[in-house]
C-alpha cells in the first residue's frame, strides 16, 4: 500500500512539474512577443512576465520537480529491481533529457530576471519549438512506463511513431507561427 501511495505522489508531482515547465516556456514566448509593442505597454508586460516566470519557477516548478525526484528515488529504493529493467533505462534517458531541458529553462529564467525589460535574444520560433520539447519528453517517459517491455520489443515502430509525432508538432508550430506573421 505504501509503495502505491508513493507512486501516486510521484505521478501527482510529475504532473505539477510538467504543468510548470509547459507554462514557463509559454511565458518566454509571450515575453518575446512584446518585442513589437511600444512603451509603456511593453514595459508593463515584460515586468509582469518576468515576475510570473520567477514565481512559477520558485513556487511551482522547482518544488514539484524536487518532490517528483524524491518520490521517484524512493520508488527505486523500495524496488531496486527497476534498475535492471531495460525499459527503465529508457525512462532514465528521458529523465536525463528532462534535466537538460530543466537547466535550459533555469538559464532563461535567470536571463529574464537580469534583462531589465530588454528583448530576449532567442528567436520567437525557437522558443515556440522549445515549448514542445517537454511534450516529447513526456510522451517518451509515459509511453515507456505504460508499455514497459513492449517498448523494447517494438522499438522500431515506436521510434518511427515518435519521430513522426515530432515532425508533425514542429510543422504545426512553424505553420502557426507563419500564419501569425501574415496577419
Amino acid at each position: 500500500m505504501a509503495y502505491l501511495i508513493i507512486k501516486a505522489l510521484h505521478i501527482i508531482f510529475m504532473v505539477s512539474y510538467f504543468a510548470g515547465i509547459f507554462y514557463l516556456v509559454r511565458i518566454f514566448v509571450y515575453y518575446k512577443d512584446t518585442d513589437g509593442f511600444q512603451n509603456p505597454k511593453q514595459a508593463i508586460l515584460r515586468e509582469q512576465y518576468s515576475f510570473m516566470a520567477d514565481r512559477l519557477w520558485k513556487i511551482i516548478t522547482v518544488p514539484a520537480g524536487v518532490l517528483m525526484l524524491v518520490f521517484g528515488v524512493t520508488l527505486i529504493t523500495l524496488n531496486p529491481g527497476l534498475l535492471k529493467a531495460s525499459w527503465f533505462h529508457l525512462k532514465l534517458t528521458g529523465l536525463i533529457a528532462l534535466a537538460v531541458y530543466h537547466y535550459w529553462c533555469w538559464q532563461k529564467v535567470k536571463i529574464l530576471r537580469s534583462l531589465n525589460q530588454q528583448s530576449l535574444s532567442t528567436p520567437n520560433i525557437k522558443l515556440r519549438q522549445a515549448n514542445e520539447v517537454a511534450t516529447f519528453i513526456l510522451f517518451l517517459v509515459v509511453f515507456t512506463v505504460i508499455l514497459k517491455y513492449q517498448v523494447i520489443a517494438h522499438w522500431r515502430q515506436l521510434l518511427l511513431g515518435f519521430v513522426g509525432l515530432v515532425i508533425l508538432i514542429m510543422s504545426i508550430v512553424k505553420l502557426v507561427n507563419k500564419s501569425k506573421k501574415n496577419k
